[in-house]
């Protein structure tokens, strides 16, 4: 039997991957509400799913909180390791699912006055989001190792948050006063430019990485999966704020705008989401050959989760917008999809937890990180 882990040694290897476990439950309670079929009891899962995501997103805040207070020059050296740091883009990601269900779940339950809330949330979120697509890249840039043959899709994890945030402020939008509203459309394309054409140009280095030096190790398995994650959510926001646009800005005087973005978010959200069938097909092939190789169960797995339902939670929106019935069908399967494979690696997850196996800093192996590549004093 393997010995549990001392409390005082999973603070000192917590790290921020385990707020990918937030956005894979959030991302589900949210997909769940969003299935074609509505029955109480799906929809009675995604309010458990989203109340139980708050309770995880609570303490692994306190936890990581904790290890920054009591383990602070090895919490540090996260800055100059190459993979950990990619995923403090992890938590404006959870946050906004949170936020997401304040305003499907929350208002049902406590009624409009959680709106304001809501929007405090999502200012926080949307500085966590800017502050690590620019924060980590710097690092990148500076501090970190890097090369070609090493790189995987998680170099889209801090880029990525800001267009998570772009699509949170499309749900929020419309429960403004409309001068309000409006800032808040607006802000949000402004934070998808800040966030796509990035990871577009970051999936197009992938696929050359990819060609000229093969799949990476199996332990990175889960990361064949990421690239849906920008394609995903670029096309929901796209779609999701030209919905937007078209009630909230013909009374500001942007009648003519509106008609555009709606059309721009409609025809963007589909060209993306056939973009996203290419990366959907060749993660499924990757997958099971990585399957037939054997895969090991690491907390990596949650990098399927998130990426899944933002693109079934896309692919609905246009479903919505279109009335095409192939689309909610693909959309459901999606949906049927990610509820098994949540509950499969939700499983492992809270065995490795229970045993303390999956809490593992890589930044505090030794040689990890270059002697003087280190932040602070180690």
């Amino acid at each position: 039997m393997t010995q549990r882990k001392p409390f005082r040694e999973i603070v000192r290897q917590f790290t921020p991957n385990w707020f990918t476990v937030t956005m894979g439950t959030g991302i589900l309670s949210l997909a769940l509400n969003q299935f074609p079929i509505h029955l109480k009891v799906i929809h009675a899962a995604a309010v458990a799913l989203w109340f139980l995501n708050i309770a995880l997103f609570s303490v692994f805040l306190l936890v990581y909180s904790a290890r920054w207070i009591v383990f602070t020059a090895e919490a540090r050296r996260i800055f100059s390791h190459s993979t950990v740091s990619m995923f403090f883009g992890a938590i404006p990601m959870a946050l906004a699912t949170i936020i997401n269900g304040l305003l499907v779940f929350g208002i049902p339950i406590w009624g409009n006055g959680v709106v304001l809330f809501a929007r405090l949330l999502w200012w926080v979120d949307v500085f966590l989001a800017i502050f690590c697509g620019v924060a980590v890249p710097f690092f990148m840039f500076t501090r970190q190792e890097h090369a070609l043959e090493r790189m995987t899709a998680i170099w889209l994890l801090p880029i990525v948050a800001a267009e998570v945030s772009a699509a949170s402020g499309a749900v929020l939008a419309p429960f403004l006063a409309p001068p309000i509203a409006m800032r808040i459309v607006f802000i949000s394309y402004a934070l998808w430019a800040f966030s796509v054409p990035l990871a577009l140009s970051i999936l197009t280095i992938l696929l050359l990485r990819l060609i000229v030096h093969k799949l990476p190790q199996a332990d990175m398995a889960a990361t064949s999966w990421l690239a849906l994650g920008p394609i995903g959510t670029g096309a929901l926001g796209l779609v999701s704020l030209g919905v937007d646009a078209l009630k909230i800005l013909p009374p500001a005087g942007f009648a003519a705008v509106s008609e555009t973005a709606y059309g721009i978010g409609l025809i963007g959200a589909i060209a993306l989401l056939g973009y996203g069938v290419f990366w959907l097909l060749t993660a499924i092939l990757v997958t099971l050959r990585y399957l037939r190789q054997g895969m090991f169960f690491n907390i990596g797995w949650w990098g399927f989760t998130f990426p899944i339902g933002v693109y079934a939670v896309a692919v609905l929106a246009v479903a919505r917008q279109t009335n095409i019935t192939s689309m909610f069908v693909l959309g459901g399967a999606l949906v049927v999809g990610l509820s098994f494979l949540w509950l499969i690696i939700a499983t492992r997850t809270v065995r490795g937890a229970w045993t303390g196996a999956l809490f593992h800093s890589p930044c505090l192996v030794p040689g990890a990180i270059p002697e003087d590549r280190i932040i602070g004093p180690s």
